[in-house]
């Protein structure tokens, strides 16, 4: 299929932007942050063509709906919504080192894992049948993305207070304010992805809410991020409390989306989602 040799080789110039990044980080050089810049662009950009063509070879088996309908292609779409959600925050002005090549692991890491999954177009089972389920995957893995990058942020942010010395010198602040603003849009997604997903349940199963072992764990998750916002807008919040919210956060998204899937049965486990 072209679109699983275009996703295939969306991982070279993720490597190679995870390179540059790295090197950036060590010695702050703007070429090699224009470079990693320039890769993670065309890796992106594959990744959007390779989305088009799984897109065609789905309607020739009868699928119409937009392919995040199984684990393969959603965990490429993640990596896609990942990469879009960090190159807004480097061409909004923002200084990612640190951030960027952290973010860029958890996309090698992903693209990996699903280079050794089933990649054949099939068509879908009738509970998949559905414009909700397109939506509801959306917006959860966009609001998983963003949550990605809060929690590459968090990271830095975390070390850079420690004060180690081969960190570049930028205000923590900044860290702090990309992990906030990271999660912010993507709780507003997360929360999108939960009201749709009880659309599609309705429409699937007859009950908008089932307590299935992934809802459960989509709630915990929001709730998790709930704190971090309200802690951060009410409380006043900020620096090594909010980031180890936003790490305890991440670690609830991969149990929500992995640890869910490979240890627990439920509803969801159509198509590995």
């Amino acid at each position: 299929m072209k679109s699983v040799w275009v996703f295939d080789r969306s991982l070279y110039p993720i490597y190679i932007a995870f390179l540059f990044f790295l090197l950036n980080f060590i010695w702050r050089k703007k070429f090699l942050n224009i470079t990693g810049t320039i890769f993670t662009w065309l890796s992106f950009l594959m990744i959007t063509y390779g989305f088009v063509l799984r897109w065609l070879e789905g309607m020739e088996v009868g699928n119409k709906y937009f392919p995040v309908t199984n684990l393969y292609e959603s965990l490429v779409f993640m990596v896609w919504a990942v990469e879009g959600i960090l190159l807004f925050f480097k061409h909004s002005r923002f200084k990612t080192e640190g951030v960027d090549f952290i973010t860029l692991i958890i996309c090698t890491g992903i693209m990996l894992w699903a280079s050794t999954l089933e990649k054949e177009v099939k068509p879908l089972i009738p509970a998949l049948q559905s414009n909700w389920l397109s939506i509801h995957v959306i917006t959860s893995f966009i609001g998983y993305a963003a949550f990605a990058v809060g929690f590459s942020a968090s990271i830095i942010h975390i070390i850079k207070l420690k004060k180690q010395n081969f960190l570049p010198q930028i205000e923590t602040e900044l860290f702090d304010t990309i992990n906030y603003r990271a999660v912010a849009f993507g709780f507003i997604m997360l929360t999108l992805g939960i009201v749709t997903g009880a659309a599609w349940a309705n429409y699937a199963w007859g009950s908008y809410w089932s307590w299935d072992p992934k809802e459960t764990w989509s709630l915990i998750t929001w709730l998790i991020y709930g704190v971090f916002l309200h802690g951060r807008l009410v409380a006043g919040w900020k620096g090594v409390k909010t980031s180890v919210i936003s790490i305890i956060g991440f670690l609830a998204v991969i149990f929500t989306y992995l640890g869910v899937n490979l240890l627990l049965s439920g509803l969801h486990s159509y198509g590995g989602l």
